[in-house]
Protein backbone atom coordinates (compact mmCIF):
# COMPACT_ATOMS: atom_id res chain seq x y z
CA UNK A 1 0.00 0.00 0.00
CA UNK A 2 1.15 3.43 -0.63
CA UNK A 3 -1.40 5.45 0.96
CA UNK A 4 0.90 8.19 2.31
CA UNK A 5 1.95 9.01 -1.21
CA UNK A 6 2.37 12.51 -1.56
CA UNK A 7 1.86 13.30 2.58
CA UNK A 8 4.14 14.45 5.19
CA UNK A 9 3.75 13.54 8.65
CA UNK A 10 5.18 14.13 11.79
CA UNK A 11 6.12 11.64 14.03
CA UNK A 12 6.92 11.87 17.78
CA UNK A 13 8.98 9.77 20.28
CA UNK A 14 10.72 8.41 16.93
CA UNK A 15 13.48 6.85 18.13
CA UNK A 16 12.32 3.61 19.13
CA UNK A 17 9.28 1.65 19.98
CA UNK A 18 5.94 2.41 18.56
CA UNK A 19 7.43 5.54 17.25
CA UNK A 20 9.85 4.12 15.22
CA UNK A 21 7.29 1.24 14.25
CA UNK A 22 5.57 3.77 12.93
CA UNK A 23 8.10 5.89 11.16
CA UNK A 24 8.95 3.25 9.48
CA UNK A 25 5.31 1.88 8.25
CA UNK A 26 4.54 5.39 7.27
CA UNK A 27 7.85 5.57 5.09
CA UNK A 28 7.39 2.04 3.68
CA UNK A 29 3.42 3.60 2.57
CA UNK A 30 5.04 7.02 0.76
CA UNK A 31 5.60 9.33 3.46
CA UNK A 32 7.77 12.28 3.64
CA UNK A 33 8.96 12.55 7.47
CA UNK A 34 9.98 14.72 10.06
CA UNK A 35 11.18 13.03 13.14
CA UNK A 36 11.40 13.90 16.90
CA UNK A 37 12.78 12.39 19.64
CA UNK A 38 14.94 13.49 22.77
CA UNK A 39 17.24 10.48 21.90
CA UNK A 40 19.71 11.60 19.11
CA UNK A 41 21.77 8.82 17.88
CA UNK A 42 18.87 6.76 18.00
CA UNK A 43 16.58 9.12 16.40
CA UNK A 44 19.29 8.98 13.58
CA UNK A 45 19.15 5.30 13.48
CA UNK A 46 15.51 5.57 13.00
CA UNK A 47 15.39 8.47 10.27
CA UNK A 48 18.45 5.73 7.96
CA UNK A 49 15.42 2.86 8.26
CA UNK A 50 13.14 5.22 6.93
CA UNK A 51 15.06 6.50 4.22
CA UNK A 52 16.10 2.88 3.34
CA UNK A 53 12.18 2.65 2.75
CA UNK A 54 12.35 5.38 0.03
CA UNK A 55 11.32 7.70 2.14
CA UNK A 56 11.94 11.45 2.29
CA UNK A 57 13.28 12.14 5.83
CA UNK A 58 14.30 14.76 8.07
CA UNK A 59 14.79 14.85 11.73
CA UNK A 60 15.44 16.86 14.50
CA UNK A 61 15.84 16.51 18.67
CA UNK A 62 13.02 17.65 20.45
CA UNK A 63 11.95 18.27 24.15
CA UNK A 64 8.17 17.86 23.87
CA UNK A 65 7.31 19.94 27.08
CA UNK A 66 9.34 22.59 25.56
CA UNK A 67 6.77 24.65 23.62
CA UNK A 68 9.43 26.87 21.39
CA UNK A 69 11.38 23.79 20.50
CA UNK A 70 7.80 22.00 19.34
CA UNK A 71 6.99 25.16 17.63
CA UNK A 72 10.19 25.04 15.54
CA UNK A 73 10.18 21.50 14.36
CA UNK A 74 6.57 22.23 13.40
CA UNK A 75 7.74 24.88 11.37
CA UNK A 76 11.14 23.16 9.99
CA UNK A 77 9.10 20.28 8.81
CA UNK A 78 6.67 22.55 6.85
CA UNK A 79 9.74 24.69 5.55
CA UNK A 80 11.44 21.34 4.51
CA UNK A 81 8.15 19.71 3.16
CA UNK A 82 5.74 22.59 1.98
CA UNK A 83 2.96 21.32 4.23
CA UNK A 84 1.88 18.91 7.25
CA UNK A 85 -0.72 15.88 6.57
CA UNK A 86 -0.42 14.42 9.28
CA UNK A 87 0.63 13.98 13.03
CA UNK A 88 1.82 10.88 15.06
CA UNK A 89 1.99 11.92 18.86
CA UNK A 90 4.07 8.90 20.37
CA UNK A 91 7.05 10.87 22.44
CA UNK A 92 5.99 9.73 26.42
CA UNK A 93 7.39 8.05 29.48
CA UNK A 94 6.11 5.63 32.01
CA UNK A 95 6.30 5.88 35.55
CA UNK A 96 4.44 2.71 37.10
CA UNK A 97 4.95 3.31 40.95
CA UNK A 98 3.27 3.01 44.60
CA UNK A 99 0.17 5.59 44.76
CA UNK A 100 2.16 7.10 48.15
CA UNK A 101 5.53 7.18 46.55
CA UNK A 102 4.71 9.37 43.64
CA UNK A 103 6.09 12.62 44.36
CA UNK A 104 4.47 15.94 42.93
CA UNK A 105 7.27 16.12 40.71
CA UNK A 106 7.46 12.88 39.56
CA UNK A 107 3.61 13.10 38.60
CA UNK A 108 4.03 16.10 37.47
CA UNK A 109 6.74 15.35 34.82
CA UNK A 110 4.43 12.87 33.51
CA UNK A 111 1.93 14.81 32.72
CA UNK A 112 4.12 17.21 31.12
CA UNK A 113 5.74 14.44 29.12
CA UNK A 114 2.32 12.39 27.90
CA UNK A 115 -0.17 15.32 27.92
CA UNK A 116 1.40 18.84 27.61
CA UNK A 117 3.77 17.67 25.38
CA UNK A 118 1.00 16.18 22.62
CA UNK A 119 -1.16 19.48 23.90
CA UNK A 120 1.49 21.47 22.29
CA UNK A 121 2.37 19.53 18.97
CA UNK A 122 -1.39 19.32 18.38
CA UNK A 123 -1.70 23.41 19.13
CA UNK A 124 1.33 24.13 16.80
CA UNK A 125 0.48 21.77 13.93
CA UNK A 126 -3.42 22.79 13.62
CA UNK A 127 -3.32 25.53 11.04
CA UNK A 128 -1.17 23.50 8.89
CA UNK A 129 -3.41 20.19 9.37
CA UNK A 130 -6.26 22.91 8.87
CA UNK A 131 -4.58 23.52 5.78
CA UNK A 132 -4.17 20.12 4.32
CA UNK A 133 -7.70 18.73 6.13
CA UNK A 134 -5.20 16.34 7.52
CA UNK A 135 -5.32 14.39 10.71
CA UNK A 136 -3.90 13.91 14.16
CA UNK A 137 -3.56 10.75 16.19
CA UNK A 138 -2.70 10.60 19.80
CA UNK A 139 -1.29 7.91 21.91
CA UNK A 140 -3.69 7.07 24.51
CA UNK A 141 -3.41 3.45 26.67
CA UNK A 142 -5.47 1.47 27.99
CA UNK A 143 -4.68 3.04 31.39
CA UNK A 144 -7.07 5.60 30.24
CA UNK A 145 -10.05 3.14 30.06
CA UNK A 146 -9.87 1.27 32.73
CA UNK A 147 -7.86 1.19 36.64
CA UNK A 148 -3.81 0.54 35.88
CA UNK A 149 -2.23 -0.69 39.22
CA UNK A 150 0.65 1.68 40.34
CA UNK A 151 -0.29 3.83 37.11
CA UNK A 152 -1.95 6.86 38.71
CA UNK A 153 0.45 9.06 37.05
CA UNK A 154 0.77 7.15 33.94
CA UNK A 155 -3.27 6.87 33.83
CA UNK A 156 -4.08 10.17 34.55
CA UNK A 157 -1.74 11.46 31.77
CA UNK A 158 -3.14 9.10 29.26
CA UNK A 159 -6.56 9.95 30.52
CA UNK A 160 -6.25 13.46 29.55
CA UNK A 161 -4.57 12.80 26.24
CA UNK A 162 -8.17 10.57 25.57
CA UNK A 163 -10.38 13.62 26.42
CA UNK A 164 -8.15 15.98 24.38
CA UNK A 165 -8.58 13.59 21.22
CA UNK A 166 -12.61 14.17 21.75
CA UNK A 167 -12.55 17.91 22.02
CA UNK A 168 -10.12 18.56 18.73
CA UNK A 169 -12.48 15.66 16.62
CA UNK A 170 -14.94 17.72 17.56
CA UNK A 171 -14.57 21.46 17.62
CA UNK A 172 -12.65 20.59 14.12
CA UNK A 173 -14.07 17.90 12.48
CA UNK A 174 -16.52 20.24 10.33
CA UNK A 175 -12.83 22.34 9.23
CA UNK A 176 -12.04 18.74 7.72
CA UNK A 177 -9.56 17.60 10.25
CA UNK A 178 -9.88 14.72 12.42
CA UNK A 179 -8.24 13.73 15.44
CA UNK A 180 -8.44 9.80 16.90
CA UNK A 181 -6.30 8.29 19.48
CA UNK A 182 -4.83 4.65 20.15
CA UNK A 183 -5.30 2.49 23.35
CA UNK A 184 -1.98 0.24 23.75
CA UNK A 185 -1.82 -2.09 26.01
CA UNK A 186 0.87 -5.23 26.43
CA UNK A 187 2.87 -4.19 23.38
CA UNK A 188 6.71 -5.33 23.63
CA UNK A 189 8.83 -1.95 24.00
CA UNK A 190 11.88 -0.80 25.81
CA UNK A 191 9.46 1.20 28.17
CA UNK A 192 8.08 -2.24 29.30
CA UNK A 193 11.33 -3.97 29.97
CA UNK A 194 12.26 -5.34 33.64
CA UNK A 195 11.69 -3.17 36.35
CA UNK A 196 8.97 -1.43 35.17
CA UNK A 197 6.77 -2.20 37.83
CA UNK A 198 7.60 -1.70 41.44
CA UNK A 199 9.80 -5.01 43.02
CA UNK A 200 7.16 -5.70 45.40
CA UNK A 201 4.13 -5.16 42.91
CA UNK A 202 1.10 -7.35 43.68
CA UNK A 203 1.42 -9.53 40.40
CA UNK A 204 -2.16 -10.81 40.69
CA UNK A 205 -3.53 -6.89 40.02
CA UNK A 206 -0.29 -6.46 37.70
CA UNK A 207 -2.14 -9.92 35.82
CA UNK A 208 -5.51 -7.65 35.31
CA UNK A 209 -3.38 -5.82 32.52
CA UNK A 210 -2.52 -9.18 30.35
CA UNK A 211 -3.66 -9.54 27.17
CA UNK A 212 -5.53 -12.85 26.58
CA UNK A 213 -2.50 -14.27 23.67
CA UNK A 214 1.09 -13.35 23.79
CA UNK A 215 2.06 -9.69 23.86
CA UNK A 216 2.80 -7.99 20.41
CA UNK A 217 5.59 -5.89 18.95
CA UNK A 218 5.29 -1.91 18.15
CA UNK A 219 4.54 -2.32 14.31
CA UNK A 220 0.67 -3.82 15.37
CA UNK A 221 0.14 -0.20 16.81
CA UNK A 222 2.02 1.14 13.91
CA UNK A 223 -0.56 -0.54 11.63
CA UNK A 224 -3.80 0.65 14.01
CA UNK A 225 -2.51 4.02 13.68
CA UNK A 226 -1.20 4.06 9.20
CA UNK A 227 -5.10 3.14 9.25
CA UNK A 228 -6.48 6.16 11.29
CA UNK A 229 -4.17 8.17 9.59
CA UNK A 230 -4.73 7.42 5.98
CA UNK A 231 -7.80 8.17 3.86
CA UNK A 232 -9.00 4.55 4.93
CA UNK A 233 -10.10 5.87 7.85
CA UNK A 234 -11.88 9.19 6.60
CA UNK A 235 -15.10 8.27 8.57
CA UNK A 236 -13.25 8.08 11.76
CA UNK A 237 -13.23 10.95 13.54
CA UNK A 238 -12.91 11.28 18.09
CA UNK A 239 -12.34 7.36 18.41
CA UNK A 240 -9.86 5.27 20.50
CA UNK A 241 -8.87 1.86 19.23
CA UNK A 242 -7.87 -0.67 21.67
CA UNK A 243 -4.70 -2.10 20.91
CA UNK A 244 -4.29 -4.48 23.48
CA UNK A 245 -4.49 -8.38 22.61
CA UNK A 246 -8.15 -8.06 24.11
CA UNK A 247 -7.12 -7.52 27.41
CA UNK A 248 -10.36 -4.83 27.66
CA UNK A 249 -12.55 -7.33 25.68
Amino acid sequence: MRRFEGKVAIVTGAAGGIGRATAIRLAREGASLHLCDVAAEPLEETAKLCEAEGASVAFSTCDVTDEADVRANVAACVERFGRLDTLCNIAGILLLDHFENISVDRFRRVIEVNLVGTFAFCQAALPHLLASKGSIVNTSSTSALAGMPYGAAYGTSKGGVSALTRTLAVEFGKKGMRCNAVNPGSIKTAMMGPGTVPDDADMQLVARAMPIGPPRGPEVVAAAIAMLASEDGIHINGEEIRVDGGTLA
